[in-house]
């Protein structure tokens, strides 16, 4: 057991050494919404199954190519765990090619036995990163107007979270509570947008339990939330995604066109719920680049 836990921490290190740097996010002994429970990093098949160091790995473009912008990743899983590669640090190094400082977030995950409040511990963790990447913007040489957010499946819906719930999860008394956590811009792929019937099952019940109140699926079901505080929105998604039903693509945009926020929506006829950043078949391979034609169209990519 004890060489299991050894090798486990081994992996976790090296995964982490694929980033420029790895940033926790809270102090020692005051991340909120902590029962104070002693929970260890764990991965396996190229997931993270466990967090108890919740932070953001960072992957910094040249100096050359930056274009003063960056973009917190968020990865899927269902709440569940965290697709670390394919939904996180594949897509950060494309996002450098492009010019754009890339931070992927490792989360709390919901299902934690050391967590209190289970819907808020990923959100705290996501408006905490945000507020990272604005203090450190000056010295990271990226301009606070032009820091987004990007997720994938869940990720989807953490992301569409940041970018549409106002309430301040992550006040904790220190400096960093004077810098907001709202995005510029959001990019979500496959994303799980709603909490009732056309939703994913299995993210709402890791994010809010198996009886939630219709309180709480209103909440955190987005397409209810957008706002004048909901920033531009790039979407992708699959006719054919038989996990997250593209309906919730489409009541987000609904909801986006509700309020005049200037967006661009992409229902591809393939890929299913596995789009990535290549591979992808037909029309759908075609995704990153209006994205990047998307990202130059807002002035994100202009220096």
């Amino acid at each position: 057991m004890r060489n299991k836990q050894i090798f486990l921490l081994v992996l976790f290190a090296f995964v982490r050494m694929q980033a420029q740097e790895y940033i926790p996010l809270w102090e020692k002994n005051k991340m909120p919404n902590s029962k104070g429970l002693v929970i260890k990093d764990s991965i396996s098949n190229e997931r993270v199954m466990q967090v108890g160091t919740p932070g953001i790995h960072a992957f910094f473009t040249s100096i050359q190519e930056n274009k003063g912008a960056a973009v917190l990743i968020i990865p899927g899983g269902g709440y569940h765990h965290l697709s670390y590669n394919i939904s996180g640090f594949q897509l950060a190094k494309w996002f450098n090619t492009i010019g754009i400082n890339a931070f992927v977030l490792t989360h709390r995950l919901p299902i934690s036995a050391d967590i209190k409040e289970r819907e808020k511990a990923p959100l705290q963790d996501a408006e905490r990163a945000m507020r990272i990447i604005r203090k450190n913007a000056v010295n990271w040489k990226i301009d606070t107007n032009k820091i987004g957010v990007m997720g994938c499946s869940a990720g989807g819906h953490l992301a569409a979270s940041l970018g549409t719930i106002k309430d301040d999860f992550a006040k904790v008394g220190d400096e960093l509570d004077s810098y907001t956590f709202q995005p510029n811009f959001m990019i979500l792929i496959s994303p799980v947008i709603d909490m009732g019937k056309d939703g994913h099952k299995g993210s709402t019940e890791n994010l809010l339990g198996t009886k939630p109140s219709a309180e709480l699926v209103k909440k955190y079901s987005l397409q209810f939330q957008v706002s004048d505080y909901t920033p531009p929105t790039f979407m992708a998604h699959a006719f054919n995604d038989k996990v997250v039903s593209p309906k919730n693509s489409l009541m987000f945009y609904d909801s986006l066109l509700s309020n005049h926020i200037p967006s661009s929506l992409h229902i591809f006829n393939q890929g299913g719920h596995a789009i990535a950043l290549r591979n992808n078949p037909g029309s759908t391979n075609l995704w990153t680049d209006i994205c990047e034609q998307w990202l130059e169209e807002i002035n994100i990519l202009k220096n």
